[in-house]
């Protein structure tokens, strides 16, 4: 089997859901919509449930990567690097993989057959991105997991409020008024106080 057949056909995949959404997609009916054939599907992601855990981990690996890789200013507020993630991460072209994740995840937390893998990383690998983050903002050590946690819990909480209201306006008030408040509560000092990286770094995607 020629080596990056499975990442291409996932990324077919992708394009194929931001184009058309997931509705009531069959495998049979995305191989043929992808020009290959159903075994070919299962003999790479297993069933379909595989197939769209995949789809989902891998938007959260670019949504990761992408964020990862922004340059920010050492002198930017706390508070505007958090408005600048949730600008990307409730941009409506991401709100179909979204929607898939919400559902993935209900049915992964019940042990749904072929959606656990969603549970691998699915909160510690962006924990350890904000905590990255934080650091390179000065936020201690002490402090920037459990802030990561929360700013998690926040995000994908107005997301979902998003989705299930569309109520833009209102998530971002609420969004506003988390951001304002966490940077309110930070301890006082340098934003590149002792064990902060030095800010000109950018972690590898």
């Amino acid at each position: 089997m020629p080596a990056g057949v499975r990442e291409e056909l996932l990324a077919r995949v992708v394009d194929r859901i931001a184009d058309q959404g997931v509705g009531a997609l069959s495998l049979r009916r995305l191989a043929a919509d992808l020009g290959t054939s159903h075994r070919m599907l299962i003999y790479h992601f297993g069933s379909k449930e595989g197939l769209l855990v995949e789809v989902v981990r891998e938007i959260e690996r670019r949504q990761r990567a992408a964020l990862a890789s922004l340059e920010f200013d050492p002198a930017t507020a706390p508070a505007d690097a958090i408005r600048s993630m949730w600008r990307r991460l409730a941009d409506p072209a991401l709100w179909p993989y979204e929607r898939l994740f919400f559902e993935l995840y209900g049915q992964a937390v019940q042990g749904y057959p072929g959606t656990t893998a969603l549970l691998e990383g699915v909160v510690d690998s962006w924990l350890d991105l904000n905590v990255e983050l934080a650091a390179r903002r000065g936020v201690p050590a002490e402090l920037a997991r459990t802030h990561a946690r929360l700013g998690l819990a926040v995000i994908r909480g107005l997301l979902l409020d998003l989705l299930a209201t569309g109520d833009r306006a209102g998530t971002d008030a609420a969004l506003e008024a988390f951001a304002a408040n966490y940077q309110a509560g930070l301890p006082s000092g340098p934003r590149d106080g002792a064990g902060a990286r030095p800010t000109g770094r950018t972690p590898p995607p």
